[in-house]
């Protein structure tokens, strides 16, 4: 019998996306304060 994995949830594939998204967000948005020179709430208008 064929096991069938669940892609759902909390599962080591979700929270290996989860990851890999984060630091790419962080990433993205430390670059886009360093090209605009304005942190991320002076972008939104907060400041």
């Amino acid at each position: 019998m064929e096991e069938t994995t669940n892609k759902f949830g909390f599962t080591q594939f979700a929270e290996n996306w989860n990851g890999r998204l984060a630091m790419l967000g962080f990433v993205i948005g430390l670059a886009t304060e360093y090209i605009t020179g304005q942190g991320i709430l002076a972008q939104l208008g907060l400041m």
